[in-house]
């Protein structure tokens, strides 16, 4: 009886063992790839009249994303799936202008004034779900509205229909 435990006692810290070292590889190997991926930079405008100016003086219609950037996980998701890529990036600076109303419930992730301008945005255009994505013009006439998170490929005819109508 004292071999079995004795054995199974083994066995049991061989594989732990075993299994400690293969989590350590996997992570090795994901923060090789954080390294090598290259950073994608999308240039969100930092000021919502100065989006709304950069718009009418590039002609380019403005993208307003309404989002919750700490807690909203939907909002996450498309930050990674549809903002952080190549495709998105290239797309939008020849396409369109940038503004992200973030509502987080981290206060400090925001300042005061932007999260009193962005408070009045998501008045004016009577936005409380998470996460939007409006469209207008430089007058900020209404050119197209997607709520809620789909997959990213629907995204882009979204954009396009509202282009067109721009």
């Amino acid at each position: 009886m004292r071999k079995i435990y004795l054995t199974s006692l083994i066995l049991f810290l061989g594989f732990s063992f075993a299994n400690a070292q293969e989590s350590v590889d996997t992570q090795e190997v994901i923060e090789v790839q954080e390294i090598l991926e290259p950073e994608i930079v999308i240039n969100w405008e930092k000021s919502y009249d100065d989006a709304l100016k950069r718009a009418k003086a590039e002609n380019k219609p403005l993208l307003v994303y309404f989002t919750g950037s700490d807690w909203c996980g939907p909002c996450k998701v498309l930050g990674k799936k549809l903002f952080k890529t190549e495709k998105f990036q290239e797309y939008a600076t020849n396409k369109f202008v940038l503004y992200k109303a973030d509502f987080p419930r981290n206060k400090d992730l925001v300042e005061e004034k932007t999260r009193k301008i962005n408070e009045e945005i998501q008045a004016r255009f009577g936005q409380s779900k998470f996460p939007t994505m409006l469209i207008v013009n430089s007058k900020e006439q209404e050119l197209g509205i997607k709520q809620g998170m789909y997959m990213t490929e629907y995204y882009y005819p979204f954009f396009d229909k509202a282009i067109r109508a721009f």
